[in-house]
């Protein structure tokens, strides 16, 4: 047999679906310590606002600086501001929440692109697992507060919105900021989705739409007059099942 040539590997499958099964198991472990981890550093942080928008989002676009106002705004007011801790309509939040009186707290996630950390965080927490970190959003939110944004936006938006929806969490304001950039997408949902029976027009009142940083502000206080920020005893119970 000439140099250049190889014999053939044998592969045992067994070997390898043991090494897989052993590696999965140990995930389990890791993942639970995300869960202790960012519970014992957020516990501190309420009352907290979310905000999420686009990771594309330029440091001059009106996006980026009306993001920047509405969290600075929610800062002064007394709420800690938690964002993906990344670039864009992150960073914003984050940089707004950072000047201003309360924590800016920066969930971090790895990516294989697009995310890296901004310098605005004066909690961060970096996750490998995206379920992991979408549940430390929803636990420690007394609002949502949503910016245009692309499919990840999206997907927390509808995260929110199913679990309010079906109970698994506690009502809370979910803001969608500038209206023209949410109109068409809530034209669907009153036309086809309400129309069709995929939900109930009940369920559009979920949603509000405001424009202004101050409205916006306005507007978490206002849902939360005559009770505390904090969750009820039920609605702690309620969260144990996210």
């Amino acid at each position: 047999m000439s140099t250049s040539e190889k014999l053939p590997k044998i592969v045992d499958q067994d070997v390898l679906a043991q090494s897989y099964s052993a590696r999965e198991s140990w995930r389990v472990f890791e993942i639970m310590a995300e869960f202790v981890e960012s519970t014992e550093r957020l516990s501190a942080i309420r009352p907290a606002v979310s905000i999420f928008g686009s990771a594309r989002t330029p440091h001059d676009h009106a996006y980026y600086m009306l993001t920047e106002e509405i969290a600075r705004r929610l800062s002064d007011a007394g709420f800690s501001v938690i964002s993906g801790g990344g670039p864009g309509i992150m960073e914003a939040a984050n940089k707004g929440a950072y000047f201003g009186s309360s924590p800016s707290v920066g969930l971090n996630i790895q990516l294989p692109h697009e995310q890296h950390t901004n310098p605005y965080q004066d909690i961060s927490q970096t996750f490998r697992h995206f379920f992991a970190r979408k549940v430390m959003f929803v636990k420690f939110a007394t609002a949502y507060v949503v910016m245009p944004g692309g499919f990840g936006t999206l997907d927390e938006l509808m995260e929110a919105l199913t679990l309010v929806q079906t109970g698994k969490s506690r009502k809370i304001p979910i803001i969608l900021v500038h209206e023209p950039f949410w109109r068409d997408l809530l034209g669907w949902f009153k036309h086809t989705l309400a129309k069709e029976g995929m939900i109930a027009y009940e369920d559009l009142d979920l949603i509000q739409v405001i424009n202004e940083p101050e409205a916006v502000v306005e507007a978490i206080f206002r849902y939360y007059e005559g009770r505390t920020f904090e969750p009820s005893a039920a609605e702690r119970e309620i969260q144990l099942s996210l």
